[in-house]
């Protein structure tokens, strides 16, 4: 699976991507098709399928996601105003990659969630 996984070929290099962010356990890149101002997707360099398939031994892993997340958010200037982050898991949530991430959003005012 991780062969074909887009996010997988765009951490080797073989397909490029504009890195905010990166450390030996994750990085950070652009997304392509940006839904707010500042859009990037923060994803473990380990092929996680999704955060329903993560391990308890990927707990450490988990929490680093998190923390490149508001790491990114700083560097954004997203952190003073505010951002959301969103973590797609699934078919119906509307998910396009099976490779965990966290979308960083931010630059403008988002609407309330229900």
């Amino acid at each position: 699976m991780a062969e074909s996984c887009i996010f997988c070929r765009i951490l080797s290099g073989e397909i490029p991507g504009q890195f905010v962010y990166q450390d030996e356990h994750v990085a950070a890149f652009r997304d392509i098709h940006p839904v707010a101002p500042v859009h990037v997707l923060v994803v473990p360099r380990e092929h996680v399928e999704s955060l329903a398939k993560a391990t308890p031994g990927q707990r450490d892993l988990l929490g680093r996601l998190l923390e490149a997340a508001a790491q990114v958010a700083r560097q954004e200037q997203l952190a003073d105003k505010g951002y959301r982050t969103v973590i797609n898991t699934g078919v119906d949530s509307g998910s396009e990659v099976a490779h965990l991430h966290v979308h960083v959003l931010g630059g403008r005012q988002m609407q309330a969630m229900g």
